[in-house]
Parts: structure tokens; C-alpha cells; sequence
């Protein structure tokens, strides 16, 4: 019986590749790359060169095991180290893909999409989320398509303002539950358990729009504040300075020597001088200083904080 002839395997084949490829200088260079890592890469999730390459050695084609000259990476990329040139390639190259993982991927993208864009509208006659099929389905009567270097979310508030102009649907509204602001702290605490989140509104609500005529005409003058104000700051200045000079006496009885923060109008320990100016509060301090505003304690001064932040959280919103 005829045997068949088994040749030797002189050559290393590369399995389960995927490519980078960079274009410099006229020339092709590629590199071998484990699949999932490149982005793991990017991302700085995988810090071990070693767990993202195949090897260390910079193609011309990889597809065919061609590789680049010597003379190319000196031109192209001022060395020949092979590993240097590697982690260029990986942060500027361009990943290959298939085209079955790329439409995968396109698929994938295009289903987050429709789900954050069906979170956040709502039917304006039912008042009920459309379902993810009915969205998916008017996303292509307005032609969507998927960009792959915006992320999920800008993409779906671009679908959401496309789609309210030409299909009944609009932004879901915010459900808020207005709470003292002394107990603030113990329910930031209670939602953490259950993975939620407190959201500081703006304090003041003001009406749209003009008065009408007929609205001054019925408007009385408001008369002149009885005199209780100044009485009232002189009490505040009092206390104010009863707070300063406990502290001062705080500080002489312990026998440390303090500095007075001119801004936060606190007596600071020399040795957390420098550590105070670095903090938030001082820096608030110091911006209420240079507008001519009076100083805040540090509660005062973190509630007013994160009552900017919940400002510019609200941003993201269209009302």
C-alpha cells in the first residue's frame, strides 16, 4: 500500500492572529497581535507587551511572513528597535479586522444604542418607553449608522434629537424626590447600599416669560424691610467672631503654633498650612476672596460644591 509522504514544518504558522497595520514613509508595517488585546492595550487595562504580541517583530505583510528591512525602520521610524517600534504601531496603527467580526461589533454597538435611547424617551401619548424592537426599527427609516469611534451613549442622544423630529417620542422626564438638606449625608449613605445617586438641584426655580401688563397694574410696592436686618448681621458677626477666638484660644492652649488663613478666616497648625491652601476648600475660599464674597465654613463650602457639579451633571440633559 502506498504510504504518504509527511514533509517536515519549517516555519512557525500564526493562528488566531490579529493585525495592526501603520503606514510611514511610503511603507507598510504590520505587527501580530492577540485577539481582545489590542484594545486592552489601548486602553491601559494589559501593561505586559509580551501578553499583546505575537512576537516581536515588525512585517511588511504578515499574511505572507515578509519582513520589514532594516534600512525601511530607520527611515521610517529613526531605530531599528524591533519592541520600540512594536508599541508605536500599537498605539497609532490601525487594528484589521474581519468583516464578520466588524459587522459582530456593528451589531453589537447598534443594539446599546437603541437600549440607552429606549431608557431615556418615552411615548408622549401613552407616556410608556417604546419597545427596543420599535426603536431599532425607526433608527433605520431615519438611516442611522453606527460610528465606531463615538462611544454609545453621544450617539444615542444625537438618535434621540434626530428622532423627535420626525416621529412622536420625546425625552422621558426626571423623577425627583425633594429631601431637607440636613439629611443629605444619611441617604447619600443608604443609596450606595442599593447602588443609587443623589442628585443636588439648583435651590431657586424662576418662571419663563414676562409679567403682562394687567400683572404690574395689580402689583403692589413692596415696602421698605423693618429694621431687624442690621440686628441680624450684628449677630452673625458676633458669633463669627466668638468661633474665632474659641479656636484661637484652642490653639494657645494647646501650645502649637498656628497661622491664620486670611481667606478661610480659620487658624491653621504650621505643619497643615501647606496642605490646607492645597485643599478644595481653600481654593473656594480663595475665588469667593478675589470676587469681594464673604468666606464659608467647610460644610458650607462642600454643599456649595456639589451643588456645581450637579449643575454641570444636569448639562447632559435636554428639557
Amino acid at each position: 500500500m502506498p504510504r504518504t509522504l509527511v514533509q517536515p514544518v519549517g516555519q512557525k504558522r500564526l493562528t488566531n492572529v490579529a493585525v495592526v497595520r501603520l503606514r510611514k514613509h511610503g511603507q507598510r508595517f504590520e505587527i501580530a497581535c492577540f485577539p481582545n488585546k489590542v484594545l486592552s492595550w489601548r486602553s491601559r487595562v494589559e501593561k505586559d507587551i509580551d501578553e499583546v504580541l505575537q512576537s516581536h517583530t515588525v512585517y511588511s505583510n504578515v499574511s505572507k511572513g515578509v519582513l520589514a528591512k532594516s534600512k525601511d525602520l530607520i527611515k521610517a521610524f529613526g531605530t531599528d528597535d524591533q519592541t520600540q517600534i512594536c508599541i508605536e504601531i500599537l498605539e497609532k496603527g490601525e487594528l484589521q479586522v474581519s468583516g464578520k467580526e466588524r459587522e459582530a461589533q456593528l451589531s453589537s454597538q447598534f443594539r446599546d444604542i437603541a437600549t440607552i435611547v429606549m431608557e431615556k424617551t418615552i411615548n408622549p401619548e401613552t407616556r410608556r418607553p417604546y419597545t427596543i424592537t420599535m426603536i431599532e426599527r425607526l433608527m433605520r427609516e431615519i438611516h442611522f449608522a453606527v460610528d465606531p469611534n463615538l462611544t454609545s451613549k453621544e450617539q444615542a442622544l444625537k438618535v434621540i434629537k434626530k428622532l423627535i423630529e420626525h416621529f412622536p417620542i420625546k425625552r422621558a422626564p426626571l423623577r425627583v424626590c425633594d429631601i431637607e438638606l440636613s439629611i443629605l449625608r444619611s441617604c447619600e449613605d443608604q443609596l450606595k447600599d442599593v447602588q443609587g445617586r443623589v442628585e443636588v438641584l439648583p435651590v431657586s426655580a424662576h418662571a419663563e416669560g414676562g409679567p403682562s401688563v394687567e400683572q404690574h397694574d395689580s402689583v403692589k410696592v413692596p415696602q421698605a424691610a423693618p429694621a431687624k436686618e442690621p440686628g441680624a448681621v450684628a449677630q452673625i458677626s458676633e458669633t463669627m467672631q466668638k468661633q474665632s477666638i474659641s479656636t484661637e484660644s484652642q490653639g494657645s492652649a494647646q501650645g502649637k503654633p498656628q497661622r491664620r488663613c486670611r481667606e478661610c478666616d480659620v487658624l491653621v497648625e504650621d505643619q497643615l498650612y501647606r496642605e490646607h491652601c492645597k485643599s478644595g476648600w481653600h481654593k473656594h475660599n480663595y475665588t469667593r476672596h478675589k470676587n469681594r464674597l464673604p468666606p464659608l465654613s467647610q460644610e458650607e463650602c462642600m454643599v456649595e460644591m456639589e451643588l456645581a457639579d450637579s449643575k454641570k451633571d444636569l448639562k447632559d440633559y435636554d428639557f
